[in-house]
C-alpha cells in the first residue's frame, strides 16, 4: 500500500470513522481531558497514538495527549526507539522506569507464562503515575479483535459472559480507562502500522510465550471468519445487544417474579449447598498477587 493510493485512503477513512465513533457512542473523551496513552512500541498503540493525534485537530473538544511508555528493563530492550519516534512527532511523553522484568522472573517459576503478572505490574505502574500527574483517561490499544478474543476466554474458561469494555472504572476509582480502537479490526490496524512505517519492538524479549488459551481462541475466530466472513462482525454486534431476559443471570433479570406470587422464603432445594449463582470477580491488590504468586 503506497502513501497517497487509494487504498490508503480508504483505509485511513475507515480507521478515523471506527475511533470517532467508538468516542462519540461512549463519551471517552470530553473538554479539557489530560488523555494518556500507554505505547508498548507495538502497532496497536502506535495507531492508537497516530488516529487521536490526528482526530485532535478536529476534534469538536479541546484535549490534551501525553504519550508514556513503561521501561520494565527487559534484556535488550532498545531504550532509543521511543524516546527517538515521539521527539520527531512532537509529542509530549513521559518514559517511566521500573524493573518489573526482575520481579516477574522471581515469582514465576522457569517455563510458566509470565504475561499475567508482568501486564498487572505493568498496569499498576501506569494507573499510579496517572493518578499523581492529572491524567483524566487512560488510553490503551486494544482492538476489537482483543475484545472478542477475551470474550470466549471468559466464556470458555471463565464462566462469565464478559469482555474488556470500551470505557471501565478502575478497581480503585481513580482512573477512567478508554479503548477508542474498539471498533477497529487488528487486520486493519496492522495494515495501518504497515503503510506508516512504524518503529515496531516486539514484545517477546522476556521469552515468555503468548498465552496458550488466547492463541487457541484466535485460531477458532480466524477459522470462522474464513468460514464465513461476517461472522466476526455478528460476534462484535452482539456484544452490544445483551437481552438479559433471554440469559440466566437472576441479578439482571428478575425471572422470580414473572406470572406469580413472590416467596422468597420457599426452598426447593435440600441441604447447605447454594445453587448455581454468577461468579464474583474479587480485586486483589498488587502487593498481595505478588506474594500469593511467589508462595511469601
Amino acid at each position: 500500500m503506497q502513501a497517497g493510493s487509494v487504498a490508503a485512503r480508504k483505509l485511513e477513512k475507515r480507521l478515523y470513522r471506527q475511533v470517532g465513533q467508538a468516542i462519540q457512542d461512549y463519551n471517552m473523551i470530553e473538554e479539557g481531558d489530560r488523555v494518556m496513552v500507554c505505547l508498548s512500541g507495538g502497532k496497536d498503540s502506535y495507531t492508537l497514538l497516530d488516529i487521536l493525534l490526528g482526530l485532535k485537530a478536529r476534534a469538536p473538544v479541546n484535549f490534551d495527549i501525553i504519550a508514556v511508555n513503561l521501561d520494565q528493563k527487559q534484556p535488550g530492550f532498545p531504550e532509543h526507539v521511543l524516546p527517538e519516534y515521539l521527539a520527531s512527532i512532537g509529542v509530549a511523553f513521559t518514559i517511566l522506569e521500573q524493573d518489573t522484568y526482575s520481579v516477574v522472573k522471581r515469582v514465576i517459576p522457569e517455563g510458566k507464562t509470565t504475561c499475567s503478572l508482568c501486564s498487572r505490574l505493568r498496569r499498576g505502574a501506569l494507573y499510579t503515575f496517572a493518578a499523581e500527574n492529572g491524567i483524566t483517561k487512560i488510553a490503551l490499544g486494544h482492538h476489537a479483535d482483543d475484545i472478542l478474543e477475551t470474550f470466549f476466554l471468559n466464556f470458555f474458561h471463565g464462566g462469565k459472559l464478559k469482555a474488556m469494555p470500551p470505557k471501565l472504572e478502575s478497581d480503585d476509582g481513580r482512573n477512567i480507562v478508554i479503548r477508542p480502537l474498539a471498533y477497529c479490526r487488528e487486520k486493519d490496524i496492522a495494515r495501518w502500522a504497515h503503510f506508516r512505517e512504524f518503529p515496531i519492538i516486539p514484545c517477546n524479549l522476556c521469552g515468555s510465550q503468548e498465552n496458550l488459551q488466547r492463541k487457541e481462541i484466535k485460531r477458532m475466530l480466524h477459522a470462522w471468519e474464513k468460514e464465513s466472513p461476517k461472522k466476526i462482525d455478528s460476534m462484535l454486534a452482539a456484544l452490544k445487544c445483551v437481552v438479559p431476559s433471554h440469559l440466566m443471570d437472576t441479578e439482571l433479570f428478575d425471572f422470580r417474579a414473572l406470572g406469580g406470587r413472590l416467596d422468597r422464603d420457599t426452598r426447593w432445594f435440600d441441604g447447605e449447598e447454594e445453587p448455581p449463582h454468577r461468579a464474583r470477580e474479587v480485586a486483589v491488590p498488587l502487593e498481595q498477587l505478588i506474594r500469593r504468586v511467589g508462595g511469601a
